[in-house]
């Protein structure tokens, strides 16, 4: 047993929405009370407990789109690498780097990005990873630093024909087998989906392969069009726009979840609508990639399913939460946008999301959901209420503020220290191979 308290409980359940002075109590992998602190102990006498210092009890966040295999990006330096538009950042930068990538490499790739997910309060993820140069037994080796650090993950590999016909069906076959190895995990700490890069990469042929390779019960994860390169792709050599591509080879549907989705137009959403597809908005990728602002806005008003996430650019839900508040105001000329679009976003539909990979409620604290917990240390300036805690949080509160991070049930991290990873090994051996890997590059 263990008991989270003296805390303002903030549990995005509808019903009990916020709880001073609370606690919040874990039986194994579920929480099995909460309430006033001072009732929940007493219930719980000899249950460990940590002390929430009067700073806030919330969910573990869930990150819906992120890419491990960045993590070697940070301070790289490419000879010649001088992009002037998005193409060349994918063949430049990120193509360049997942074809020069070890097996040993995105296994430390992951354990930095899930040390960094953990110290910003988030426990769950959905990868995209790409290695083009190691892709057999990649995505299990980030299933094991997964299992490793404590983090819940949905994992898949980018398919892609851009290297040739022989890897992308050597990915379709890395993501077949991870899915079924998933699929038999009784943990509920691992699932997996059919990775693809984006259409202008994938051939006719390598959609029909990923179909007659993907085992039943999942869906896609797919880049959609992120650069108007994408759809000028897809109109010149199929004679229609990505959404319509994806609908013809069987692509959409609700266990499909596409990235970005930034030219589209009204057709395509309610393509994406009617057959309940999923959409992740990553904004700070968005903006710094120069792809322009998606209709993220009309995607949520029309009810389309639409979750947050941040592309591998940082592992704080919080900062893509600001930067997404921002942009869209500027971009619709709005003072009034985002307020409550993406709150909505990330808290409400990257829960929903991620209920339709995994079988435990998450993103809540009420009884029977899954013990992911987070302590944010947080003395509130004004008043904290149940109506204002979006702002409190949006103009107060950044990933670096979680203090305790609890996933399923565990302890992960407590006090700033993380409990299960050796954090300066984990370090130097990642400052190691990210020398390598530029040596290689730059070779």
């Amino acid at each position: 047993m263990l008991v989270l308290g003296n805390g303002t409980v903030i549990t995005r359940d509808a019903a009990c929405p916020l709880v001073k002075d609370g606690a919040v109590a874990i039986d194994g992998t579920a929480i099995c009370r909460v309430g006033d602190t001072a009732q929940v102990r007493a219930a719980y006498p000899d249950a460990e407990y940590i002390d929430a210092k009067s700073g806030l009890i919330m969910p573990g966040f869930i990150n819906v789109h992120e890419h491990i295999y960045s993590s070697f990006a940070r301070g790289l330096s490419i000879k010649g690498y001088a992009p002037k538009g998005f193409l060349d950042i994918l063949d430049g930068q990120w193509w360049t780097i997942d074809r020069n990538l070890t097996l040993h490499d995105t296994y430390l790739s992951a354990m930095a990005t899930y040390i960094e997910c953990i110290r910003n309060g988030v426990t769950t993820i959905f990868d995209h990873h790409a290695s083009f140069g190691a892709i057999r037994g990649s995505l299990f080796e980030i299933g094991r630093a997964a299992e490793e650090t404590g983090v819940r993950s949905c994992l898949c590999y980018e398919v892609s024909d851009r290297d040739g016909m022989d890897k992308a069906r050597e990915a379709v076959l890395e993501n077949a087998e991870f899915i079924r190895h998933a699929q038999a995990d009784a943990g509920g700490m691992l699932a997996g989906m059919m990775g693809m890069h984006a259409q202008f990469t994938i051939s006719d042929e390598t959609f029909e392969f990923a179909a007659a390779n993907k085992p039943d019960g999942v869906g896609y994860h797919i880049h959609v069009a992120e650069g108007i390169e994408d759809l000028h792709h897809c109109l010149a050599h199929y004679g229609k726009r990505i959404v319509d591509r994806l609908m013809d080879h069987g692509v959409l549907g609700e266990k499909t979840l596409l990235g970005h989705c930034i030219y589209i137009n009204p057709h395509e959403m309610d393509l994406i609508k009617e057959t309940d597809t999923m959409v992740v908005h990553n904004p700070e990728s968005n903006m710094g990639n120069a792809c322009g602002c998606p209709p993220t806005m009309e995607l949520v008003h029309r009810g389309i399913l639409t979750g947050l996430g941040t592309d591998g650019y940082t592992h704080d839900m919080m900062e893509s939460w600001k930067v997404a508040n921002i942009l869209h105001k500027h971009h619709l000329c709005d003072p009034n946008a985002a307020w409550g679009e993406v709150p909505q976003m990330l808290f409400e539909n990257n829960a929903k999301i991620a209920g339709r990979y995994f079988p435990q409620e998450l993103g809540v604290l009420k009884e029977g959901a899954a013990a992911d917990v987070i302590i944010v240390d947080y003395d509130p300036l004004t008043p904290l209420t149940a109506d204002n805690i979006n702002g409190h949080l949006l103009f107060g509160v950044t990933g670096h503020d979680v203090v305790t991070t609890v996933a399923n049930g565990e302890v992960l991290m407590k006090d700033r220290r993380l409990t299960k990873t050796d954090v300066e090994k984990v370090m130097a051996d990642c400052r190691q191979a990210a020398k390598e890997l530029a040596d290689r590059i730059n070779a």
